[in-house]
């Protein structure tokens, strides 16, 4: 009996890889004989590193970079042996890394993502997989783009200062010292985020408020940004701010769109590829899969869908553990989940459920294993 076990990180509490290996040890409690295989997954955002590395046996890779506020950070991203990199944009310009008090994401740079892709580079990558979500930014990827050589500058002929409001004094693009390698490069884009750049939908009105900002300041940011979506529409000949996933990571999917050439694809359809999902569900009795927290929005392409979807293929059953079951969580139900369980048994406030969520794990685990060799065996 192989059980396949592919569930995202419980945020704040445990990564992929202990959520996994903590169901399965409350799996091999209620069924020594399992053979069990643990995918960790992820949706792009943060813990896609850990997991693409836990599930591929890849090396793991730290170097120091700028933070979304200019100060110096020691970031993790992945090297896979086929010459491709994982990187997360929030290792570098995530929020997690910024303390309440200061977030500003008028001022809040990715420029540390690029210098981590200039790292990738340096290392030979063929590929980069880019993971998108976390952001404390909304500078349109300009930052990135800078630490990868593009001269943003004033009508003085000035760089412009970096973060998003000042993309308003935006003149004129010097790509002339774009890195060139780039060209060479396959970049994927893998996020959850489909929305445009700029506009009611767009990175700054849907996104800025988790990041400190003010409606006065959406407005300001969503006018940079769209002044910024149009200097780059005029140096490249086309318009990409209205792609899908453009206005992701504060828009820096916008910028890998623009200027990269890079792909879109959902984070979790990505991290399933890389970590042979499809493959090792084949043949599998059941799938187990979970997040920190499931409901009707998990239904827009977070990883327990995807993994439903990839389960869905393959004929085989899918359930799903969550830290806690929100509103219209059952609409998983119709799309793929067989059934899905809380991972508390009882009243308990988050501080206990994350403290104490690796023995939670393990025994819901065995509950559910219980009752899945209960039904096999026609005892219920």
């Amino acid at each position: 009996m192989k059980i396949v076990i592919a569930p995202d990180s419980f945020k704040e509490s445990l990564s992929a890889p202990e959520v996994a290996q903590a169901i399965g040890r409350g799996i091999k409690r209620a069924a020594p004989q399992a053979h069990i295989l643990c995918i960790p997954m992820a949706d792009g955002g943060e813990g896609t590193v850990d997991a693409v590395l836990a599930a591929t046996q890849g090396q793991a890779h730290i170097n120091r970079v700028e933070n979304a506020l200019g100060k110096p950070i020691d970031a993790k991203w992945g090297w896979l042996p086929s010459q491709t990199a994982i990187i997360e944009m929030a290792a570098a310009a995530g929020l997690e890394h910024i303390p309440a008090d200061s977030r500003d994401p008028m001022l809040a740079s990715s420029y540390g993502v690029g210098e981590l892709i200039r790292y990738a580079l340096d290392a030979g990558a063929k590929h980069i997989v880019l993971g998108l979500g976390g952001s404390a930014t909304n500078d349109g990827g300009a930052g990135m783009l800078e630490a990868l050589g593009l001269r943003l500058l004033d009508a003085s002929g000035q760089h412009i200062e970096r973060g998003a409001v000042a993309l308003n004094m935006l003149s004129r693009i010097d790509s002339s010292g774009f890195d060139k390698r780039l060209a060479g490069v396959e970049i994927t884009i893998a996020s959850d985020v489909n929305n445009p750049l700029c506009g009611v939908m767009g990175a700054s009105a849907i996104f800025g408020p988790q990041k400190g900002a003010t409606p006065e300041q959406v407005k300001i940011l969503d006018a940079a940004l769209e002044h910024f979506a149009k200097c780059c529409a005029e140096q490249l000949g086309t318009d990409v701010s209205t792609l899908p996933g453009a206005g992701a990571a504060g828009g820096l999917g916008f910028a890998a769109l623009a200027w990269m050439g890079a792909k879109f694809r959902p984070g979790v359809e990505v991290v399933a590829e890389i970590g042979g999902l499809a493959a090792a569900v084949q043949g599998a009795s059941l799938v187990i899969t979970g997040e920190g927290r499931m409901d009707a929005q998990t239904l827009l392409g977070k990883t327990p869908m995807g993994v439903a979807s990839v389960a869905r293929h393959a004929g085989v059953p899918v359930v799903a553990i969550a830290g806690s079951l929100g509103k219209d969580y059952q609409a998983l139900y119709a799309a793929g989940i067989h059934a899905a369980f809380s991972l508390v048994a009882g009243p308990c406030t988050l501080e206990e459920a994350c403290k104490n969520a690796s023995v939670l794990l393990e025994e819901r685990a065995q509950d559910i294993m219980r009752l899945w060799l209960s039904a096999r065996h026609n005892v219920i």
